[in-house]
């Protein structure tokens, strides 16, 4: 019989964090729940659970070093491994971001959490990770990450931002360094991709999106079974590679 899988999935406690917990956990994966709030966590783990899912709660703030490294120090006592880490949590910032106007402290917000967070809790997983036989992350980034699609006229890439839209441009050219840094070390063996989920119903954007969270789990879900000799490195959603 094969060890179970044991995943950690941040912002796990609602929308498409919750989705992606609940699309590994359909895989009968052990999942953890990644979230700040006690409240929303256990309540995610508990429905969780009544749908079969063999969930466990890790409270985790990604700005904060002491929760990560709490959080590391609980996956190792329950499961004394990592096989994938889903760097989902992520923040807006608020609405409006032009960058005449912006607030620097917005700025300084969204990166501490969508990009900073992301380093934080990768790093503090790895040794969990490197004791897997087939490690994988997936960094949750988005189409308006894409300098591509931003620089395209009329293409669909939401508000003027001065600071989401640019934290996942460059949590994309972080996933890229971590990729890079593997194969420099050897640890060809850890495939790191960022997942673009499309513009999904969540209360990020005020439930105005036109796909629901489950459908932008799916990409999530698909990176973080991908087979030995999958790509890393990447920028993919549903129907393919990503422009970056």
């Amino acid at each position: 019989m094969s060890e179970q899988t044991i995943a950690l999935v941040t912002g796990a406690n609602k929308g498409i964090g919750y989705e992606i917990a609940a699309g590994l956990g359909g895989l009968g994966w052990r999942v953890g729940v990644g979230a700040r709030s006690e409240e929303r966590r256990e309540a995610a783990v508990a429905k969780l659970r009544a749908a079969g899912v063999d969930a466990f709660g890790v409270p985790l703030d990604v700005t904060d070093d002491a929760s990560v490294t709490a959080a590391a120090g609980l996956i190792e006592d329950r499961a004394g491994r990592l096989d994938v880490l889903v760097n989902n949590a992520g923040v807006t910032g608020g609405m409006p971001q032009t960058p005449t106007t912006v607030n620097p402290e917005t700025v300084r917000v969204t990166v501490e959490t969508n990009v900073i967070g992301v380093i934080r809790v990768t790093n503090a997983m790895l040794p969990l990770l490197r004791r897997s036989a087939a490690p994988r992350i997936v960094n949750m980034s988005s189409s308006v990450g894409s300098l591509t699609r931003q620089s395209t006229p009329g293409a669909e890439t939401g508000p003027i931002s001065a600071a989401y839209s640019p934290s996942k441009t460059f949590l994309n050219a972080v996933t890229v360094q971590y990729a890079k840094e593997f194969r420099e070390l050897g640890d060809t063996g850890i495939l790191i991709n960022a997942a673009c989920p499309g513009y999904c119903a969540t209360d990020l954007n005020g439930f105005r999106g036109v796909r629901t969270p489950e459908q932008g789990a799916a990409i999530a879900v698909r990176l973080a079974t991908l087979p030995d000799d999958g790509p890393t490195g990447g920028f993919f959603e549903d129907a393919g590679e990503v422009p970056w």
